[in-house]
């Protein structure tokens, strides 16, 4: 009897010894699968913008890949859907335009700014066809524009308005991405178009469209980096390595236009003379964070406050490293 009381006692102290090592076992798979995807960095970005050039050069690939990184890159159409992306946790970092990063604070999402990019007014503007009575931002007054809502077209069409002596109740706003506003464009749908290079040079040259009006005193349209709280804080030594890249692809980008405009045509899906004219009105680079463009991101919120397009109003410079 007490040599069956033993041998179910080591029994048992058998199996509590399996279970533990199989749960070790599990914990350590975990912990290995946790290390495994907190080494993958996901970058959003959008058709033209720097990461474009950084994505196409290679040369982050190959930093990241040597301190055991892997990179995954995620097109988006628009910065708003970007936005949306970084707040549900799909991407890390991303770069959008100034307006999309304003409405991301009004929604509370967890990001900080990286970094800002130089202006590029010259190539974002509204369009109206070659044929139109619409000669001045004052005759957009009971017309439809389109334009994606929330992006930087938006604040640049409220501006041109504002500028003029409209209000932006005096337009029928028609919310479309660029690939449906063009079309809607083509087609008549709409009066006029808002939006930006490489979507502008394509329709100025192959849509009978001329640019009412660049950007050029109503916005600087610059380029924000951004990234979500979480991975700005965990890997601060990778987001300084990105944004190395984007300076350096930038220096690169405005030294060799020839084989820029042959790297992005096939990316963008655009013939050169579009991809050409588009590159040609900007200067890539990526400038300090400083009181001028906190100010400038500051009006766009304030703006967009007090017209009841965001619901709360923010202080830019919570997001902003300086």
């Amino acid at each position: 009897m007490v040599g069956l009381k033993r041998k179910l006692f080591f029994l048992l102290i058998g199996l509590l010894l399996l279970f533990a090592y199989g749960c070790s076992g599990e914990a350590k798979k975990k912990d290995t699968k946790d290390e495994e995807k907190d080494k993958v960095v996901r970058i959003g970005y959008q058709k033209n913008c720097p990461f474009v050039i950084v994505k196409g050069l290679g040369k982050l690939d190959e930093r990241l890949d040597e301190l055991g990184y892997k990179l995954e890159w995620k097109e988006f159409q628009a910065g708003p859907a970007l936005v949306e992306a970084l707040n549900a946790g799909s991407i890390d970092v991303g770069r959008t335009g100034n307006s999309p990063v304003i409405f991301a604070q009004a929604a509370g999402t967890p990001f900080v700014t990286l970094g800002a990019g130089k202006p590029k007014f010259y190539g974002s503007g509204i369009l109206v066809p070659n044929d139109s009575n619409i000669t001045s931002i004052q005759d957009l007054k009971g017309k439809t524009v389109s334009f994606a809502k929330g992006s930087s077209s938006h604040y640049l069409l409220i501006k041109a308005l504002q500028n003029a002596g409209l209000q932006y109740s005096d337009i029928t706003p028609a919310y479309l991405s660029p690939g449906d506003a063009r079309v809607a464009f083509e087609q008549g749908d709409v009066d006029a178009m808002v939006v930006w290079d490489p979507y502008t040079a394509s329709t100025e040259l192959h849509a009978n469209a001329t640019l009412l009006t660049s950007g050029e005193g109503l916005s600087t349209d610059r380029d924000f980096f951004i990234a979500t709280e979480a991975f700005a804080k965990k890997h601060d030594n990778i987001a300084k390595i990105i944004m190395e890249e984007v300076e350096k692809s930038s220096l690169w980008a405005n030294e060799n236009h020839a084989e820029l405009v042959e790297m992005l045509a096939p990316i963008l899906n655009l013939d050169e003379d579009s991809v050409t004219k588009a590159v040609e009105r900007r200067e890539y680079g990526v400038d300090k964070i400083g009181e001028e463009i906190i100010q400038e991101q500051q009006d766009i919120a304030n703006i967009f406050y007090e017209l009841d397009i965001i619901p709360k109003a923010v202080n830019v410079s919570d997001v902003m490293r300086k």
